[in-house]
């Protein structure tokens, strides 16, 4: 593939070395010529000096006939401005970072479909989902991610007396705009058919709208499960973001912040989350948080070392489950050794996205399931598609095969039965492995 990143920065910089690996063609576009010399030594990169929002610099950079541009500034407004130039002139797709998590809240304003860009990438968002992922342990995080916050995902499990244990899903009364994307029963984990029964103890994922979410739970269970202890160090972007993914649910979030006037931002924001102005790295802060108490400590502060201490310390006053946020490559082999549970790479988190990002056809990012034994798409409908042909209802989907959500203009839901899929639409596919090649021929073009 022809790929354009714009930003030779750390982020573009990793990219570039990860599709060189992968013996993409990369043109890197930078203001800064020693930082594209510095690349340039070590990687067989093509360069242009110049400006991301410079339409003659990105035509010297040949985003008309890019594959895939992506924009990885340090800058919100130059990477929109980029990524959207780079589409509009001919870019088959065009990928935007952002640090500011007002851009990706569409219920205010869609700036992915004003500046006509095919995804926004947050780094720091990203890997809060995944740190979200291990402290949920299942889940659908994926298609959250992709579908721009429009819907939401939730694990019940089943108890004996439930409503729903032992009736077929194609007779169970659920509200529309609800589906049932995993079923996990201790032996496997999988995407359901109508046909299948659930049994008590099954963990169920739901898709659809918090409010919906809501009223079907009581066909799970009848009593409110404990909610989980999740106390979170540094409210940075990605503390701030794990802590918004998890409040409200099934967790009782705490998060610890040094910086005063940070506090009050993430108050004014974090409605469900306890805010605690205290710095983390200090053993005392730690124990009156009742840390040794929580089912889970997370260490997000801006610095590997500071994380890398407080997962130690929460050991000594012994936190259960720590998890950790990690940036220098070289610590992953260490982490693991002090005892820390999980340690989540941004640099992998992201390598993960963009591979799931560079491939030919309808599919604009996939992500794999339940230890692979699905994946979640995101892919654009294009005209004349088999899945254009009929309502969902009177389409021969393939078995293990679930559209989980469509984005249509300005709204996002999970569609029904009479649903029908139209030419541009934007949907979030999950599929079993076993059914990849069958489902995939619906969105192709003849």
């Amino acid at each position: 593939m022809n790929i354009v990143i714009l930003g030779a920065g750390t982020v573009g910089t990793s990219i570039a070395e990860l599709l060189c690996a992968n013996r993409h063609n990369v043109i890197l576009v930078d203001p800064s010529r020693q930082a594209l010399e510095i690349v340039e030594d070590h990687l067989d990169v093509q360069s242009v000096v110049g400006s991301a929002c410079d339409a003659a610099t990105l035509f010297h950079a040949g985003v008309q006939s890019a594959d895939l541009c992506l924009s990885v500034t340090s800058g919100d407004e130059i990477n929109l401005v980029g990524a959207s130039l780079a589409k509009s002139m001919g870019a088959t797709r065009s990928i935007a970072r952002i640090f500011n998590p007002t851009y990706r809240d569409a219920s205010t304003f869609d700036y992915q479909r004003h500046f006509g860009i095919d995804r926004l990438l947050s780094l720091e968002h990203l890997t809060a989902l995944e740190l979200a992922k291990a402290i949920r342990k299942r889940g659908l995080f994926a298609v959250e991610n992709f579908a721009r916050g429009g819907i939401e995902v939730q694990e019940l499990a089943v108890e004996a007396d439930a409503k729903t244990s032992g009736v077929p899903l194609r007779d169970l009364k659920f509200p529309p705009g609800v589906r049932v994307g995993l079923i996990s029963n201790g032996h496997k984990t999988y995407i359901p058919s109508g046909d299948d029964v659930l049994a008590a103890g099954d963990h169920v994922t739901l898709i659809g709208q918090r409010e919906t979410l809501e009223d079907v739970r009581n066909l799970f269970q009848h009593k409110t499960e404990s909610k989980m202890s999740v106390i979170i160090a540094g409210g940075g972007a990605i503390g701030y973001n794990l802590a918004r993914i998890l409040q409200g649910q099934r967790f009782n979030v705490s998060l610890l912040e040094a910086d005063e006037q940070r506090c009050h931002y993430l108050a004014d924001r974090l409605s469900e989350t306890t805010v605690l102005h205290d710095d983390a790295t200090r053993l005392s802060v730690l124990r009156e948080a009742r840390v040794g108490k929580a089912d889970v400590f997370v260490a997000a502060m801006g610095h590997d070392e500071d994380n890398i201490m407080c997962g130690i310390e929460a050991l000594e006053i012994g936190a259960p489950r720590i998890m950790s946020v990690i940036r220098r490559p070289d610590y992953a082999n260490v982490v693991q050794k002090l005892g820390i549970d999980k340690a989540v790479s941004p640099r992998e988190v992201m390598a993960q996205q963009v591979l799931g990002m560079v491939q030919a056809g309808p599919i604009l990012a996939r992500t794999e399931l339940a230890g692979g034994v699905a994946e979640a798409w995101e892919l654009d409908v294009p005209p004349k598609a088999e899945i254009l042909k009929a309502k969902l209802k009177d389409l021969n989907l393939p078995q293990q095969c679930l559209i989980a959500a469509i984005v249509r203009e300005d709204y996002v839901r999970v569609p029904g039965a009479e649903d029908q899929v139209q030419a541009g639409d934007t949907l979030v596919v999950l599929v079993q492995k076993e059914s990849i090649d069958q489902t995939l021929k619906l969105f192709l073009a003849p």
